[in-house]
């Protein structure tokens, strides 16, 4: 029997190895970590992650060929296959600090890898990485390896949250790199046939090394680039009088560009758009390329400016001040039916309007007020690191409150920002929300998810991103 160890129990490896356990009932799956907590939740009917279809899948392997340990040393030690898929945070200090991605717990892992095994062993990053780690990894391995032999594969995930057990289960492509030697196809080999056992071989790409990390990089600099070109026509939009909705759907209709994300919203957020961008450019920046690092940049700055964008639009259109003035906020996960907050655009635009001392009251489906008030005291790139290692908030932010139904938040607010797209959130009884809040009622819709027209029917003065603008907001232009 294959036995595969998974070091990293958070959104990448528990799903994937689930779902390997259900695929592959011939082979005996361990996820480990050393956070207590997280392992024993995962052994729970509470898992630590919400993620649709995950619950069933877990429930259908845990305990037969799927196992959730804290005995990481001991899984190690008996895998043939090990997937590393920890944290790889921005540094926030030191050499290429706010860019470069730190290492420090892939090398840890590593060096633990060299010191417990007794037998040869493939070794697979999981973890989105910089170029050229799996080089540095191997020089840790080969000078601690006693004799053993390992093989680095390169494996990056393509998963979307919200949709990544579908993904996990047809996926695009499964990418696998190896090295150009007998060992290194036949542990490519070795992979593979764990894939093939339910993904068709042609959606199977093997590459060497240094193409599969770079894909991942490249992959979500060009998802990111889209949703910044998008939000960047958005501006243009407003100010002209167009309709960013028409004009995506007309670019979209061009096969060579199709539809996908082309939606304009407040910006992107999640684990890794922004933090993969700014290690590319790192590497561009490290290789000579400084127009190269530049280019990609810009994808990071038009994000930034679209969230400034949306607060100072917020502000202006309501008498140029939220001070003391309550605003319900709508969602606060960075996308819908995900749980994550990380870097989600709800934490910028919330800081920007206690910037401004408003009072905030935030309602989000899935996510905890622990979660909502942990993110707002929390330093940038701190997220990244595991939970024990994260500075504990001594003071909540005091203006925030997390209210239990999108009702509760908008009772007597003066303005409701809608930062998540959620389902529910088209649904909610508008004429209802509006006899309860302050007067005029405002509603900046950072998504477009809701029908403008209809709402300005009922009363509300509305913002939506990217549309034609309503009167009042024209007389009262946002400023830069």
């Amino acid at each position: 029997m294959v036995k595969i160890c998974c070091i990293g129990a958070g959104y990448v490896g528990g799903p994937t190895m689930a779902v390997i356990a259900l695929k592959c009932p011939s082979v005996e799956v361990a996820v480990v970590d050393i956070s207590v907590p997280r392992i024993t939740a995962w052994n729970s009917d509470t898992l630590p992650i919400y993620e649709p279809g995950l619950d069933d899948v877990v429930k259908q392997c845990r305990g037969k060929n799927l196992f959730f340990s804290t005995d990481v040393e001991k899984h190690v030690r008996e895998a043939d296959i090990v997937f590393v898929s920890v944290n790889t945070p921005t540094k926030t200090r030191g050499l290429g600090a706010g860019k470069a991605a730190d290492l420090t717990y892939w090398e840890s892992a590593a060096r633990m890898i060299a010191d417990v095994s007794v037998s040869d062993k493939i070794v697979v990053e999981k973890s989105t990485v910089p170029v050229k780690t799996a080089e540095a990894i191997e020089k840790i391995l080969m000078h601690n390896s006693k004799g053993i032999k390992f093989q680095i594969l390169s494996n990056p995930e393509f998963l979307a949250e919200g949709t990544a057990i579908e993904d996990l289960f047809e996926p695009d492509r499964v990418l696998i790199g190896g090295r150009e030697t007998t060992e290194g196809f036949a542990a490519v080999k070795a992979l593979k046939d764990i894939y093939s056992q339910w993904v068709p071989e042609e959606r199977i790409l093997t590459t060497n090394l240094w193409s599969a990390e770079l894909s991942k990089l490249a992959a979500n600099a060009f998802l990111a680039q889209r949703i910044s070109s998008v939000n960047a026509m958005s501006a243009l939009c407003e100010a002209t009088g167009a309709n960013v909705s028409e004009v995506s759907y007309a670019v979209g209709k061009d096969s060579r560009i199709g539809p996908k994300f082309l939606n304009s919203s407040v910006g992107f957020g999640g684990s890794c758009f922004q933090k993969d961008i700014l290690n590319l450019v790192y590497i561009c920046e490290c290789n000579g390329l400084p127009e190269v690092a530049e280019y990609w940049k810009q994808v990071i700055k038009i994000n930034d400016y679209q969230k400034t964008r949306f607060v100072n639009r917020i502000v202006s259109s309501m008498f140029n001040t939220v001070s003391n003035k309550k605003i319900a906020v709508l969602g606060f996960a960075f996308k819908k039916d995900t749980g994550d907050t990380r870097e989600t655009p709800a934490i910028d635009v919330c800081k920007g309007l206690l910037g401004d001392k408003a009072r905030i009251s935030i309602y989000d489906p899935q996510v905890t007020e622990d979660q909502i008030q942990r993110d707002l005291t929390m330093n940038k790139f701190d997220w990244d690191h595991p939970l024990h290692l994260q500075p504990m908030s001594p003071t909540t932010v005091k203006q925030v409150s997390v209210a239990w139904d999108a009702y509760a938040a908008t009772k007597d607010a003066h303005g409701i920002c809608i930062l998540t797209e959620w389902d529910e959130f088209k649904k909610l009884d508008f004429e209802k929300i509006f006899e309860n809040m302050q007067k005029p009622a405002f509603v900046f819709d950072g998504r477009n998810v809701v029908d403008a027209e209809k709402l300005r029917k009922i009363g509300f003065i509305v913002y939506s991103i990217g549309k034609p603008l309503d009167q009042w907001l024209k007389d009262m232009p946002a400023l830069a």
